[in-house]
């Protein structure tokens, strides 16, 4: 499983691909807190929109 953590002002996220097409992104300060599963097609759709300014978040 490959895992990422990213932290800005103390507000932590973790990323993992839970297993093959899913991704799962959960608050790393609360590993036992929920987890949001998100199909990996549409997390790379996400990501590709955020790099490329198309997105507002």
């Amino acid at each position: 499983m490959s895992r990422r953590v990213s932290c800005t002002n103390r507000q932590c996220s973790a990323v993992a691909r839970v297993r093959p097409g899913l991704v799962g992104v959960r608050d790393s300060k609360n590993p036992s807190g929920p987890i949001l599963a998100i199909a990996a097609t549409e997390w790379s759709a996400f990501l590709g929109a955020i790099m490329s300014g198309r997105s507002n978040a």
